[in-house]
């Protein structure tokens, strides 16, 4: 784990680490052979996904740090991907890359990926998100870093898992994107947006993961 004796950052040795959003919610380290069917959600900007937990400073009633993500992961707007149990520690130190390959039928939209630790009992609890919006053929991405060991625990002897929520909010965080292209500032209109992300060998979606080796 980074403790602050290193003179870098990020750190030169971490390696980055595919990990491929997959049918059936997997997230393996293998990218898909032939082209798997589009992924959908829909983004109602007046229902945004609460936030739950992070690395925030709000209100008493917004709850920061790693909080349970049942009822978010509940949600048809948020897609979910989850790795196999992993048997070996993983280290992950630097910034977090979600490389997302997707689609809106509005003029603007945003895109939000959260890393998650899963524990043995499927419980998910949020480790770090990042953001990006998206209009016309501009892109302003906020990019998280983290800290983080995944694997084995020492009040456990079941291993956990690594998690990825891909949805299109996180409100009050980060401001509701309307989808209609106009300036946050003063849009005064509201409306859903379709949303899609692709996984096939051209478009291969993931999250790439900085990983310490040993």
């Amino acid at each position: 784990m980074f403790d602050g004796t290193d003179a870098e950052w990020p750190l030169s040795r971490a390696v980055d680490t595919d990990f491929h959003l997959r049918a059936e919610g997997r997230l393996p380290p293998e990218s898909p052979p032939v082209a798997e069917q589009p992924e959908e959600l829909t983004y109602d900007p007046m229902d945004p996904v609460p936030t739950t937990g992070g690395a925030l400073l709000l209100t008493d009633d917004v709850r920061p740090g790693p909080l349970d993500q049942t009822a978010v992961e509940a949600r048809e707007d948020v897609l979910v991907f989850t790795t196999e149990a992993l048997t070996e520690d993983i280290e992950v130190t630097g910034r977090v890359k979600p490389v997302l390959f997707a689609a809106t039928d509005g003029p603007s939209t945003d895109w939000v990926a959260r890393l998650c630790d899963v524990d043995e009992h499927g419980v998910s609890r949020n480790v770090t998100d990042g953001i990006v919006r998206v209009r016309g053929k501009r892109h302003r991405a906020r990019r998280p870093s983290t800290s983080w060991t995944c694997g084995r625990t020492a009040s456990s002897s079941a291993p956990d898992a690594a998690g990825v929520q891909i949805t299109s909010s996180n409100f009050p965080r980060w401001d509701r994107n309307l989808n209609t292209g106009e300036p946050e500032e003063s849009a005064t209109t509201a409306r859903v947006a379709r949303q899609r992300v692709f996984r096939d060998p051209a478009r291969p979606s993931r999250i790439v993961l900085p990983v310490v080796p040993g």
